[in-house]
């Protein structure tokens, strides 16, 4: 009788527990969370690239806003005008947050004219190798393309891949055809060049005394006018010897080789993370930049070489004049990985 009589007390007691409970709205995984979240926006007609977004939503104190570029902002008013450089449509985030930290999302699809548009890129996401239809390659060494470089260049996938949402430009150290490294030097000769403009590389750099990776562009008319008066445009170059630091360089005639005109700035996680190099290009001004901040303007004028279409290329070079002389002789590979690359205007 009184094992009963415990077990009807356990059980009451649980019953109470458990309508109680039930009973608690305060517990509710909804409650206290922003409801009738509203967005609105209103984009601009005259391709200034504006939209002004208009947000409200019961119980937030505040607003966060993924705005589909890769920029967030953060308000507590809900009120939000914001300027796209880029013509394009953009997926929008707005997410509310109340006063207890609790969240509601809302996306929105809204179609931007800019005088800016995206005129090529290639975004590496088909796995193989580089998409031919907007990528050659040199191939050879041609006594180190006059720089002394110790690699020789081949269109192997072992040099040149793409996976994973990335290109991958390889260098290895191995024995092929008479020289102690293998590279890749990919580049849109004959198949796509531009005047004026902004060009985006996302990249993360190699490391080792003796790497040499660059994001450059070479005149188009360069079988008619030979280096350095087709001009040669030096986005981003970076040597192991000197890891942190990154060179923007412009040649031209009197200013070749180590005559080169440009600027440097550091950059401590260059082969560590992915960083946006990057140049905007005028009739007056080249801008370089390392995402988003400008570190050096070349003045451009009509008589400089810079006025005409230029042809993109990506390499690794190993050793040479800029990469050496010295290496490392216990460097055996690494790669300069590639997420995207794009040409607005």
């Amino acid at each position: 009788m009184r094992k009963i009589n415990a077990f009807l007390i356990i059980a009451l007691v649980t019953l109470f527990t458990n309508c109680s409970k039930s009973n608690d709205t305060g517990g509710s995984a909804t409650a206290g969370m922003p409801t009738n979240l509203t967005v609105i926006p209103t984009v601009s007609t005259d391709n200034s690239g504006t939209v002004t977004f208009a947000v409200t939503a019961d119980n937030a104190v505040s607003y966060e806003f993924d705005l589909g570029n890769g920029v967030f902002q953060t308000n507590t008013t809900g009120s939000l005008t914001y300027k796209y450089a880029v013509a394009g449509t953009y997926n929008v985030k707005v997410t509310a947050k109340s006063s207890t930290g609790k969240t509601s999302t809302k996306t929105i699809s809204i179609n931007v004219s800019a005088s800016e548009a995206l005129i090529w890129s290639d975004e590496f996401n088909i796995a193989g190798a580089p998409d031919p239809g907007k990528w050659g390659y040199d191939i050879g060494n041609n006594n180190g393309w006059g720089n002394n470089e110790l690699e020789y260049y081949t269109n192997r996938s072992d040099n040149a891949s793409v996976s994973n949402g990335t290109l991958k430009i390889n260098l290895k150290k191995e024995a092929y055809n008479g020289f102690g490294y293998t590279s890749a030097r990919l580049l849109t000769k004959g198949k796509f060049a531009f005047k004026y403009g902004r060009v985006e590389v996302k990249a993360k750099l190699p490391t080792g005394v003796g790497t040499w990776p660059a994001i450059w562009a070479l005149g188009g008319n360069i079988d008619s006018t030979p280096w350095p008066g087709c001009g040669e445009i030096d986005i981003m170059e970076h040597v192991g010897k000197l890891q942190n630091t990154i060179f923007s360089t412009m040649h031209y005639p009197g200013h070749f080789g180590g005559g080169g005109v440009g600027s440097t700035t550091q950059n401590p996680t260059a082969s560590t993370a992915f960083h946006v190099y990057s140049m905007d290009w005028t009739p007056t001004a080249m801008k370089f930049a390392i995402d988003g901040v400008v570190f050096y303007t070349f003045d451009n004028s009509a008589d400089k070489p810079f006025n005409q279409d230029f042809f993109l290329i990506l390499n690794v070079a190993f050793g040479g004049n800029f990469g050496g002389p010295a290496v490392d002789p216990n460097f055996t590979a690494d790669a300069m990985e590639v997420d995207y690359v794009r040409v607005y205007k």
